[in-house]
This record gives C-alpha cells, structure tokens and sequence, in this order.
C-alpha cells in the first residue's frame, strides 16, 4: 500500500514537535556501511526514549511499521530505496555509565567500540570480542553479534525496549532467547532501546591486550578498506561460508562494483559505485555456485531490505 505525502508530513510534523531530526527523500548510502542503495521517504532521528515511543505509536496508529536502523552496518537496501518511514538510533542516544563495580548501562545508540572501551576505562572484561564490530549497541543485541568465540550473549544481563504502542518493558537474560545471530527480538519486532552488561574485573594490560589482537586479526583477514556490511553470510551448520565460497572459485568475483573480497571470501564488499543490485545479483549467484558444487544452502546475515 502506497502511502500518501501527507502521511509523511503529518508523522514529520509531529516528530519534529518532539525535537526530533526529519529528513524527507534520505539517501540510505549514507546511513549504510555499504554505502550504496536507494533513498527513504522519511527518515527521523530522535534524541530520546520517550519521543522514540511517542513517534514509534504515532507512526502505527497511521498503519505504518517504521524501520529502526543504528548504525546500517548489517542493512542493504535496494536501489528502489523504502517507501516507508526509516528511524535512526544514533548518538542523541548513546550514553553509558556504570551501574556498579561490574556492571554498565549503555542505550542502543552507543558505538559498540566506544563501549568497549568503556569497559577497559574500567578495568572490565568480557567485551574484548566486540572491539572493532562497526555497529552500535541495539544492533548488535538484536542480532547477538559474536567474533573469535565471543557473543553478546556472553555478557547481556537484560534488555529495555518500546513494543509498537510506545510501551516501555523489559527482557531478562532467560527471556532473551540468544542464539546464533538470533533473539527474541528478531521475532517480536519490538524496538531496542538499551542493555543491562555484567562484565567481570580484570587487569587492564590483559584487556587491552586481548583488545588489540582482536582489532589486528581483523585488520589481518577483513577488507576494512572496503564498504560492506561484515560477514555477508551465515555460518552454514559443519561449514564456514568463506571457505566454501572460496573453494568454489569465487574469490574475486565481481558483478559491477560488488566483488567478493580477494581477501575474505566471506565478505563482499562495494570495491567503487556498486549499486545495491550489483550487490544482491552477485549474493545470488554466490548461493547458487555454493549450492551447486556442495550443496550447501547459503543464508544472508546481512538484512536486504527495500522496494
């Protein structure tokens, strides 16, 4: 269903009244780690969790579910762009602070790298996994983002959110259902708006170390040079894609500007002006190559989204 312009006016208008950031025809390449993709009618930032809730109902009670993005570096969004309304969790929403000795506090808006250093500051560990994941908090709670056999699941003790009525609740650790790229809220659609993390104390050379041999391990094996949005694929059941991918051949494959990285066969990367079709027609043709020659279905981590 087509939404009318007035629609978007009238959520505008009163997200704006709640001190909120309105960007009408926004260009998702710039909100994306991909940076590529087309643009969304709406897209509002707000800089709390009370005018997030207000905004979040208001836009259902016109019959329209926003898409919540942090910092877009799990998102590809086709080249159609989203006729919809797209809301920001970004740094109006990113404090952290400490609870007590071993616990911090940090909303969804919080670079995940700014949290983990957060905890080093003091002399916390348990994080040291997700130091140089580029995403933010929320994202990576939703998605229980994991590197070099770490997860958030390791370290979340609960979670705040907004359901689609504004309301506020909260899931505790046993509530959380944390799995491989997965939890609850996955499958409920409820917004993220801050996480509860029980780290334990530790010696802050040992953090630090452990900090910078994960960073340098991916400086090592990651196309960081490149825009992508991490591990395009998840880790088949037996196999890593990557190593599939690459004993198809595929390494350096490339269809337009996207090209599966010469580096990390996991990764695709934007190697210069890949539109987001470039990207999703090589992503197919991966699949069916892997599927072919092993016979192993491949499955997108990354959220291809869009018209």
């Amino acid at each position: 269903m087509k939404v009318g312009k007035s629609v978007y006016k009238e959520i505008a208008l009163f997200a704006e009244n709640l001190g909120a950031k309105v960007e009408y025809d926004a260009p998702m390449k710039k909100y994306t780690t991909f940076k590529c993709g087309g643009n969304a009618s709406l897209l509002i930032t707000p800089d709390s969790v009370d005018a997030l809730g207000q905004i979040i109902a208001f836009c259902h009670s016109k019959s329209i579910k926003p898409l919540i993005i942090g910092n877009g570096s799990n998102l590809l969004v086709s080249d159609n762009g989203i006729d919809g309304v797209v809301i920001k969790i970004g740094s109006q929403m990113s404090k952290v602070e400490l609870l007590d000795e071993t616990t911090i506090y940090c909303e969804a808006g919080a670079a995940l790298k700014s949290v983990c250093m957060f905890a080093y500051e003091n002399s916390l560990s348990g994080l040291e996994f997700a130091y140089g994941i580029p995403g933010n908090v929320g994202g990576a709670v939703y998605m229980n983002a994991g590197a070099y056999g770490g997860e958030m699941k390791d370290v979340l003790y609960s979670v705040n959110h907004i359901d689609d009525k504004g309301n506020t609740g909260e899931l505790s650790r046993d509530s959380l259902d944390l799995g491989y790229r997965h939890s609850a809220y996955t499958k409920n659609g409820y917004t993220i708006t801050s996480a509860v993390l029980k780290l334990t104390k530790s010696d802050k050379k040992n953090i630090k170390a452990a900090m910078d041999d994960k960073l340098q391990r991916r400086k090592d094996k990651q196309p960081l040079e490149y825009p992508s949005a991490g591990s395009t694929f998840k880790r088949p059941e037996g196999y890593f894609a990557g190593a599939l991918i690459q004993d198809s051949g595929l390494k350096g494959y490339t269809v337009g500007g996207a090209q599966v990285s010469e580096k990390h066969a996991g990764f695709v990367i934007n190697k210069g002006g890949a539109t987001a079709t470039d990207v999703i027609t090589l992503i197919g043709d991966v699949q069916r190559i892997v599927k072919e020659k092993f016979g192993v279905t491949l499955e997108t981590e990354v959220k291809i989204i869009g018209e």
